[in-house]
């Protein structure tokens, strides 16, 4: 499968390897060997995706993306509307200019600088988590501006993924490279984990 080209091969076999893979995330010895045996992930958009249903079901899958934008993005912009906070102010804003997304200016005419709607949205989910059990001498939650660094990356389209991985210094936990002509127009995401990009399917659900 190594050495298959042809993407419904690759996602087939893929299919058929699932429950191999699943138990190697489990195992400490073989977790880190799995973009070594399967390296289709890093060049095959949708098998994370897949591998995601494989897991949880079609139905959970389709349900979540059909739920997302009349149901749950409407619920963390009215919870996070109790949040205090200039750049959760912002980061609103942004979430509830769904309708012109990609537009280069905002309501007010003023240039367009934030993210879309739907990542906004994910940005306010982090301020409602509830953190975990940090001991004394650990901050609390991070500002809006820290934890977007911490979980997505603008990167302007036309550039080089690869410059992108070959300038990681540092071992850093996974995060989203999003790519596109400004932020609030994003063409294209990539997970980065250890200097290797995942490419990801992106489903429009407007």
């Amino acid at each position: 499968m190594k050495h298959s080209s042809d993407e419904e091969t690759v996602k087939q076999k893929m299919k058929l390897t699932f429950e191999y893979r699943k138990k190697m995330t489990h195992d400490p010895s073989k977790c880190y060997t799995i973009l070594t045996q399967f390296p289709h992930f890093l060049d095959v958009k949708g098998m994370i995706e897949q591998d995601f249903v494989l897991l949880f079901g079609e139905g959970t899958s389709n349900k979540f993306l059909e739920r997302w934008p009349t149901t749950f993005k409407q619920t963390i912009i009215m919870l996070s509307k109790a949040t205090q906070g200039a750049e959760l102010q912002e980061l609103i804003q942004m979430a509830e200019s769904a309708g012109d997304e990609g537009a280069d200016t905002n309501t007010d005419g003023s240039l367009c600088l934030g993210w879309d709607g739907d990542l906004s949205s994910i940005l306010l989910l982090l301020h409602l988590i509830p953190t975990s059990s940090q001991g004394h001498k650990r901050p609390g939650k991070m500002f809006a501006s820290q934890a977007e660094q911490h979980l997505v990356i603008f990167q302007k389209a036309g550039t080089s993924i690869q410059e992108h991985l070959d300038a990681i210094d540092q071992s850093r936990k996974p995060y989203l490279l999003a790519v596109g002509t400004r932020k609030s127009s994003i063409h294209a995401y990539f997970i980065i984990l250890e200097q290797a990009s995942f490419a990801v399917q992106v489903n429009e659900h407007s």
